[in-house]
């Protein structure tokens, strides 16, 4: 059985909806891996590729290969203290993990995992004090990385979680149509999530929530905290108070890869959120190359959005990006099978990205570039 079935048979089919689904009529989700797919590598031979090298640099740390787990909210309501199993995975893996705002697990209980450096993802709050607090948290917990989410000035019109229910944001668990019946055909996931899982607050919000806060609570108060008139002058401001490396998600224009650029980001994650803001829109790696052609010497591109292997890994090497982030892809595996799981998906991705490196004749990972594509000339 796939690990996406596996995820479907173990999760409850809110939570399996509300992290397999995208925005509108998912076009754009299902475009972001067909996007991919569509993509011919150049096999090339009689090339020296008896040592082959998956590693690169990120912000000056060393990866051993050029992926990245990316943020994924309510990741801990899909197994068990989740973003705890993929920060101990990306570390056996020797890659970041990027530890999102609405996590379930906090980042100073994430911290405890090792003392390798991970990743924040966080949001444009209205209290500017709380973003400020919130950046002083992560800082002193060793974070040196921002992830910050730019393209959710509204919510994405997610109507598979509205199908389920899940109607209002995440207050709908309350009110989830296959309700209790449903928990109680998965009784794996209630007694390894449910019950061994505890907390399930959003543990990074519990400051400004209050210790036994409902998820209701949470959505409430992060659903009156999403800021829509947030500019570049907001972002020239997070650029004065953020010392660490600064990353845009959510740039899918040329435009606002120069704009990026000029406030001072050092990088940027090309993306269309996973296909869950707005449907319809091009795929980050169709995007790609002309935000590379814009702006790709002078900062360091990322891209995420239908990546589910190492050699799209390497395609997206060749459009331009120096690594890639997988977001569903860990969920799915240590929703279906655990750390365990995703220890085995990662090892398959780098073995991969090893194969298709050595197949298009490029012996090192940093060296990929567009040739590594069978333009079709």
């Amino acid at each position: 059985m796939g690990i996406i079935a596996l995820a479907e048979r173990r999760l409850p089919r809110g939570l399996f909806g509300y992290l397999d689904g995208g925005a509108g009529e998912e076009v754009s989700l299902r475009q972001n891996s067909t996007d991919f797919e569509n993509l011919r590598l150049r096999q090339r031979v009689m090339r020296d590729v008896s040592k082959v090298e998956t590693s690169t640099t990120l912000f000056g740390e060393p990866l051993k290969m050029p992926l990245i787990l990316a943020p994924v909210g309510m990741a801990g309501m899909m197994a068990r203290r989740s973003e705890m199993q993929a920060k101990r995975a990306a570390d056996k893996a020797g890659i970041p993990f990027c530890l999102s705002t609405v996590g379930i697990c906090p980042v100073e209980e994430v911290a405890t995992v090792s003392d390798k450096p991970f990743w924040f993802q966080l949001y444009m709050l209205k209290d500017r004090g709380i973003v400020k607090e919130m950046l002083d948290h992560v800082w002193a917990q060793g974070i040196r990385t921002l992830v910050f989410t730019v393209d959710l000035a509204v919510m994405g019109a997610r109507y598979r979680d509205v199908r389920n229910g899940l109607t209002g944001g995440l207050a709908g668990w309350k009110r989830l149509r296959a309700g209790p019946i449903d928990y109680a055909l998965h009784p794996r996931w209630l007694y390894d999530v449910a019950l061994r899982g505890r907390p399930h607050d959003f543990g990074n919000l519990v400051r400004y929530v209050g210790k036994g806060g409902s998820v209701v609570d949470f959505q409430q108060w992060l659903g009156g905290q999403f800021d829509a008139s947030v500019t570049w002058k907001d972002i020239e401001w997070l650029r004065t108070i953020w010392s660490g490396n600064l990353v845009l998600k959510g740039i899918l224009d040329a435009e606002d890869a120069r704009e990026t650029v000029r406030v001072g980001a050092d990088g940027m994650i090309v993306s269309n959120h996973g296909g869950r803001q707005l449907d319809g829109v091009s795929s980050g790696i169709a995007m790609l190359p002309r935000i590379a052609d814009a702006v790709g010497s002078e900062t360091t591109l990322l891209v995420d959005g239908g990546v589910r292997n190492g050699q799209d890994v390497v395609k997206a090497l060749a459009m331009g990006a120096k690594a890639a982030l997988i977001g569903r892809p860990w969920v799915y595996a240590v929703a279906g099978a655990g750390q365990a799981g995703l220890d085995r998906m990662l090892a398959a991705f780098r073995h991969d990205v090893a194969t298709a490196l050595g197949l298009t004749g490029f012996p090192r990972a940093v060296d990929v570039d567009a040739s590594a594509i069978d333009s079709g000339a």
